[in-house]
């Protein structure tokens, strides 16, 4: 009599993480409330205390809502409504999101060590002012209560110009739209705008000084610091 073949187990069914369980009951929330296109949410005070979660972990929420473009997040006013989308079209674009992130991570370590080192051979006095430029306006938006998400774009483009490789330039171009989902995710963690400034000043101190080791070093260590996000956390 031959053996009783079992069949595969079953995988195991992965508990949905905090913040997809929030986003999707924001968008209940939304759906009930009947919002639509430009309608404003209730604060992040208001929401917090209404879903029973600290405000920084509800922050975590509405950051992927931005990431995928749900909500606009404007300084003064709130989360304003873009567009209303199925739960399931947004766990599906968190998940893509969030499968996608170590490879952007990776590309960024990769290029921008790179042209950092760079920089701190070629850099111009002009190119060392559009880096300065950019770390005052990125300290301004953060002294605003804002993010400093202008900022930190102008800071790295600033040291990709300093670099003055055409190639490499042409190369952060194409990734620059991915960059921006992980800037945003980054600088909506609490505390992160501001370590973000530091450690781009310990970027820019290397390039004035033609540190082009130190520039390259700082640089790896500061894709670490912001690719320290919560999507990409157990």
């Amino acid at each position: 009599m031959s053996e009783m073949a079992f069949p595969e187990p079953l995988a195991r069914v992965s508990r949905p993480r905090l913040y997809e369980q929030l986003v999707e009951q924001l968008l209940g929330y939304i759906d009930a409330a009947q919002l639509g296109p430009g309608d404003l949410l209730p604060s992040e005070r208001e929401l917090a205390d209404r879903l029973g979660v600290s405000r920084a972990t509800l922050v975590q929420a509405l950051v992927a809502l931005e990431v995928l473009g749900v909500i606009e997040v404007r300084h003064g006013l709130g989360a304003v409504l873009v567009y209303r989308p199925s739960i399931a079209t947004v766990i599906k674009g968190l998940r893509a999101h969030q499968n996608r992130l170590p490879e952007i991570v990776e590309a960024r370590s990769t290029l921008e060590a790179k042209l950092a080192e760079l920089a701190a051979h070629r850099r111009t006095d002009a190119d060392i002012a559009a880096i300065d430029a950019a770390l005052v306006t990125m300290a301004n938006e953060i002294a605003r209560g804002e993010k400093g998400a202008h900022g930190d774009e102008l800071f790295h483009q600033a040291v990709t110009a300093a670099a003055h490789s055409a190639v490499l330039a042409q190369l952060m171009a194409f990734i620059a739209e991915m960059i921006l989902e992980t800037r945003l995710e980054s600088l909506g963690q609490p505390g992160r705008p501001e370590q973000s400034l530091a450690s781009h000043r310990a970027i820019a101190d290397a390039i004035r000084a033609r540190d082009s080791e130190a520039a390259a070093e700082r640089m790896l260590s500061h894709i670490k610091l912001v690719s320290d996000v919560a999507l990409l956390r157990p």
